[in-house]
């Protein structure tokens, strides 16, 4: 196996409690039934490294310190399956992988065919269902695997994701989809969501996707917690789609008024979600936007992405501290799971 590690990621600040561990990183491809082609995935862990390198590092986006050539930390570690966003990939969210692996827990990423970065394909992006059969067969894979089996502890096995990988999360937790819901909100929302107006642009059509497969349960009996970011998709959904969760849950929402991403916004103000599950522990980060849990951004990430008219996500609201957002959402995570 190609083995790196990771050394605590740079954006975790001065005052942020030191870190046990080093951060492994062991890239793969493993093959799921459901597609046509082999997925990529990665396992971050706690580890003891040397030879540093760097990892996930872009003209937009700071990397993040690794080393190569590391051997587990040996013990029980809990495991959280980390789910990336609509276009992400693994390596964007390394900074989250880093943080939890610093603090002893094996993070198992994968990125989703047909909805990551270099596999983007609108006609079955959607297929949300096969987002935590992905999930479910990364677990099963280091389930197995010789060298991280023995070092697993199966009583403590979570889930966790940003926006579509949030609610990829919460589906492994036992949500369900409404799929009419999604269309309706969609409508509503016309031009003032971008998102949905890119949908129309590339003839999406919503109505077409396998309604009892979009709205079937895929919960996952092994996990045991869930932590969802900004997820996704919790828009007209009724008591009945999370009658099957029954594990504890994390709800972090990122900016608020004009800042809430309206699409991933579980709050009154939005899909109202939180109200379906009152268990849930809610954290909201303010001033923040949806956009600022993808990492540091570099002094000429913001014009960059200007210049190439893409999405502002180097654009955080006045007084907004990405390193402290990010820490925060490290903390939150750590906390809920119980990490060490």
């Amino acid at each position: 196996m190609k083995t790196t590690v990771l050394a605590l990621a740079s954006i975790l600040s001065a005052d942020t409690e030191i870190a046990a561990h080093d951060v492994g990183l062991d890239e793969l491809t493993i093959a799921v039934p459901h597609h046509d082609q082999d997925m990529q995935m990665a396992v971050i862990f706690p580890a003891v490294g040397q030879h540093q390198t760097m990892f996930a590092e872009n003209a937009i986006f700071y990397g993040t310190s690794v080393f190569k050539d590391a051997e587990p930390v040996p013990g029980r570690h809990p495991v959280v399956l980390l789910s990336h966003g609509w276009g992400g990939n693994y390596a964007r969210m390394a900074w989250l992988s880093a943080g939890l692996a610093s603090k002893g827990a094996i993070v198992v990423a994968v990125n989703h065919p047909s909805s990551t970065t270099f596999d983007l394909d609108f006609d079955t992006a959607f297929n949300h269902w096969t987002r935590a059969e992905e999930m479910s067969a990364a677990l099963d894979y280091v389930l197995q695997d010789p060298i991280f089996a023995p070092i697993i502890d199966e009583t403590r096995i979570y889930a966790t994701g940003l926006s579509y990988g949030g609610w990829t999360a919460l589906s492994l937790a036992g949500v369900q989809g409404n799929r009419d819901g999604f269309f309706d909100y969609c409508k509503a929302a016309g031009a003032g969501s971008q998102f949905c107006a890119e949908l129309t642009a590339e003839g999406v059509d919503i109505t077409a996707i396998d309604q009892d497969r979009y709205e079937a349960s895929y919960r996952d009996p092994r996990i045991s917690g869930v932590a969802a970011i900004d997820p996704g998709l919790t828009w007209d959904l009724a008591p009945q789609d999370v009658q099957d969760v029954k594990v504890p849950l994390l709800l972090i929402g990122l900016g608020e008024g004009a800042y809430r991403l309206n699409a991933t916004d579980t709050s009154a103000m939005g899909s109202n979600f939180e109200a379906l599950v009152p268990q849930a522990s809610v954290k909201t980060i303010a001033p923040a936007t949806h956009f600022t849990a993808l990492g540091l951004c570099k002094p000429a990430g913001e014009a960059l992405l200007i210049e190439e008219q893409d999405d502002p996500v180097c654009t955080d609201p006045v007084g907004t501290d990405r390193t402290q957002v990010l820490n925060t959402i490290i903390d939150a995570l750590a906390d809920h799971f119980e990490l060490n």
